[in-house]
């Protein structure tokens, strides 16, 4: 009798050790840091000239990079408010480190100023971002390209830290860092006045080609370089001048577009990242035992099924026990994928009731009222096509 019951018990030991044994194996711990990089402050120049203007474009929403698999986990429309979201904060943060001269987010590609920030959002999920970002200048020079990414607790979702700064501040003040050491190790002043020369005489052969088109050159590489100046008095060039400080005054208007949209979206995007938060992680918890208990159950069936196989009643019992214990293991697995999927579907919940909350607004002009009710690209469009006109009229269509 006692060998009969040792040989019963003999197995479940083995499925026992099997099953502890996976479990350990898929365990994992999540590590996150909640140390803040500070902005650099670097010396500013004297001289106002060697001060370079920086336009950050509207983010790529990076919705044609997310995979397959995460798909189910990503609101378009969230991403596309993050892209006009994410540029504000950069622009923020730029001015505020005080390194820069007039620092704007940019309502179309073809604005122009003398440093362009590009990025694209490669991951944005209330507890992980991922940010690509291309720095290049008016000559057309690329600076660098760099992913930039963070991992965040809940931590920083307490409200004394939101309150100071965006949760995901650090890569904000990374790439400013970055910025500002590359143009402090690889910028001469003469290359910075170029830079600045470039950009203005670019603005002025859009708008008279047959008079400033002249004064640039193109290479190969697409780096354009300086064939000759205007005399500063030129009555053309001044003219110009006056256009782009009307250009200018409009794209900080616009500021206040951006200012207002990322002011009302910070309370619902904030609360709605949070929430994403303990949805992903608990989506990641809800993935991980499901693949434990799979791979457990998996084991158990196996194990299970090896033990009906031998010539002994004891080993038969304890077998079959082992199948039926797999079994249920391998059951609660999809039990829990299905949890997984309802995570998700609250994910996708929580990213639609934010669409309501970023609709355009209206700006004021000194002489008129724009209702931005299509994009901002498109409003600037229609501005600088009115900027065209007043040239064209001033100088009587030369």
């Amino acid at each position: 009798m006692t060998l009969l019951i040792r040989q019963f018990f003999k197995p479940l030991h083995v499925f026992s050790v099997v099953l502890l044994m996976s479990l350990a194996a898929c365990a994992t711990t999540s590590v996150k840091s909640t140390q803040f990089v500070p902005i650099v402050q670097g010396d500013v120049p004297m001289d106002d000239a060697l001060l370079l203007d920086v336009g950050i474009r509207v983010f790529d929403p990076g919705i044609d990079e997310i995979d397959k698999d995460d798909m189910d986990r990503t609101n378009p429309e969230i991403r596309r408010a993050e892209s006009r979201y994410a540029p504000y904060l950069m622009a923020e943060t730029l001015q505020r480190s005080g390194n820069w001269g007039v620092v704007r987010v940019l309502p179309a590609p073809t604005t122009t100023m003398d440093v362009y920030l590009d990025g694209q959002i490669l991951l944005s999920n209330g507890e992980g971002m991922i940010i690509k970002v291309t720095v290049t200048d008016s000559t057309g020079m690329l600076w660098y390209t760099r992913e930039y990414e963070e991992h965040i607790s809940q931590y920083n979702y307490d409200l004394t830290q939101r309150q100071s700064h965006d949760p995901f501040q650090v890569i904000y003040n990374n790439i400013a860092n970055d910025l500002l050491a590359f143009r402090q190790g690889s910028m001469s002043d003469d290359q910075i006045r170029t830079i600045r020369t470039v950009s203005e005489l670019q603005f002025a052969a859009n708008f008279a080609p047959e008079i400033f088109g002249s004064y640039l050159t193109k290479n190969q590489r697409g780096i354009t370089t300086l064939t000759r100046l205007p005399a500063e008095n030129d009555p053309a060039l001044i003219r110009i001048l006056d256009i782009r400080e009307r250009d200018n005054l409009f794209v900080d208007t616009v500021q206040d577009y951006y200012a207002t949209y990322a002011r009302q979206m910070r309370g619902p995007y904030d609360a709605w990242r949070e929430q994403s938060f303990t949805e992903t992680m608990a989506l990641e918890e809800a993935e991980r035992s499901a693949r434990r208990r799979f791979i457990t159950g998996a084991a158990a069936i196996a194990g299970g099924i090896a033990a009906v196989g031998q010539n002994n009643a004891g080993a038969q019992m304890a077998g079959i026990t082992g199948v039926a214990a797999g079994a249920y293991l391998v059951r609660s697995g999809f039990e829990r994928s299905q949890q997984a999927q309802m995570h998700i579907a609250a994910l996708s919940e929580l990213s639609a009731s934010l669409e309501a909350e970023v609709a355009p607004k209206v700006i004021e002009l000194d002489d008129r009222q724009i209702m931005l009710t299509g994009t901002v690209e498109e409003q600037y469009q229609q501005w600088r096509d009115i900027l065209m006109e007043i040239y064209l009229t001033e100088t009587g269509g030369l």
